[in-house]
């Protein structure tokens, strides 16, 4: 039985596989935070400036980083770092010296302009590593090189087209989910490629973009586009695919249930008391309950109005109906089986969502707080082979920066 998300768990899966993190905002960040998670050893080289999420506030903590840099930069050391200077690119290479990956989120084209390309350099001088890229849409093509943010990727691939009501029109999903999705693949794409490379001993590069990520979630609404040919359209709660897959009112707050076959919808029937409904030709069949919806929303939004949601969520769950009641973020958090899973995280104050990934024998989890900017610049490049005299001067010279530039 779990009840807390482990903070000092052992090595991890990862242990062992060293990172060069240069990426900032949120995709890359994410990344390489499931990978320090998992006892990777992931460094965080941030450019003078600092990653800008650090203003991205308030809330901001007690150190004067907000919130959004907060909740994805555990586990990892910082190093600020200017690549800009021709020192500073001299430094990465060195620190690439035995690392197994680079993840970067430079516009495409940058590393090449610094002569980091991966085939012009990272290859031949380092042919074990795996360098991924995360970009808004990619090097070449008709978007190729341009910026990507996470709402205007949801707005271009279609992802607000299918989220909000008839009445809100296209809407942004509430978390920056193309974001997310991509450091999630991208995480996906890097343990591929080590995996691979126990075979051809070669490292290889991930190319990764918010355009691709946020296609690849538009399931079942591109596949029905796909057989039927019509442009989807925002369904609001509701399932397109599925009846009763929708959000009702009770005496008590909303909540949401799910009939996913026929059978559970008999089951369901018959839990409620509406027995004839699944005798009814307009709901036997879910076809039948899809092209009926609006009926059948009217008759179960009657008949779950009088009821105690939360308990009748409980009692449809134990007899094998889904449905939930409508949480708001802070009731989820308080939520007992929250505590059961170790998906709040707590150590030495800092408080953080713990990781979905639960492994038996070599779990996750929380080791340690996000970094301050720059601290642990001197104790990275130290453990590096870097001499008291080397990071010294490299700091007069402002190639090392260990407060960030305004």
């Amino acid at each position: 039985m779990q009840d807390k998300a482990p903070l000092t768990a052992g090595p991890g899966a990862l242990s062992g596989l060293r990172v060069v993190d240069l990426t900032r905002v949120l995709g890359g960040p994410y990344c390489t935070m499931i990978l320090s998670d998992h006892g990777a050893e992931v460094i965080k080289l941030e450019p003078p400036q600092g990653d800008e999420v650090r203003d991205w506030g308030p809330p901001f903590d007690e150190n004067g980083d907000a919130s959004y840099f907060v909740g994805v930069n555990r586990n990892k050391r910082s190093v600020g770092l200017d690549l800009a200077k021709p020192e500073g690119r001299e430094v990465l290479l060195r620190l690439l010296e035995g690392a197994d990956v680079l993840v970067e989120n430079f516009k495409p084209g940058s590393m090449e302009k610094w002569g980091l390309g991966f085939e012009e350099l990272l290859s031949q001088r380092f042919p074990r590593l795996i360098h991924c890229r995360v970009s808004g849409f990619g090097a070449s093509g008709p978007l190729g090189g341009f910026p990507g943010y996470d709402a205007i990727l949801q707005a271009m691939v279609g992802l607000m087209s299918i989220n909000g009501t008839e009445d809100s029109g296209p809407t942004r999903l509430g978390t920056p989910i193309v974001d997310i999705a991509t450091g999630l693949f991208s995480a996906v794409a890097i343990l591929m490629a080590l995996h691979e490379r126990q075979r051809s001993g070669k490292g290889q590069y991930c190319d990764m973009t918010l355009h691709d990520c946020g296609m690849a979630l538009l399931h079942p609404h591109a596949a029905n586009f796909f057989l039927n040919g019509k442009r989807p359209v925002a369904t609001g709660n509701p399932h397109p695919n599925l009846a009763p897959y929708a959000k009702f009112a009770t005496a008590t707050g909303e909540i949401f249930v799910g009939v996913g076959n026929d059978p559970t919808w008999r089951k369901f029937c018959a839990f409620l008391g509406l027995d004839h409904l699944a005798r009814d030709e307009r709901f036997a069949t879910n076809g039948a309950r899809v092209v009926n919806k609006p009926a059948l929303m009217a008759i179960l939004a009657e008949r779950f109005a009088p009821e105690d949601g939360h308990e009748l969520c409980l009692r449809m769950l134990a007899a094998g109906l889904p449905a939930g009641p409508v949480l708001g973020v802070d009731q989820a958090m308080a939520a007992a089986h929250t505590a059961h899973r170790g998906m709040v995280t707590e150590k030495d104050g800092f408080r953080a969502l713990g990781t979905p990934i639960k492994l038996s024998r070599t779990p996750g989890g929380t080791r340690a707080a996000p970094p301050r900017f720059g601290a642990h610049t001197r104790e990275v490049l130290a453990s590096r082979g870097f001499s008291e005299e080397e990071i010294a001067r490299l700091a007069e010279a402002g190639v090392l920066v260990e407060a960030r530039r305004r």
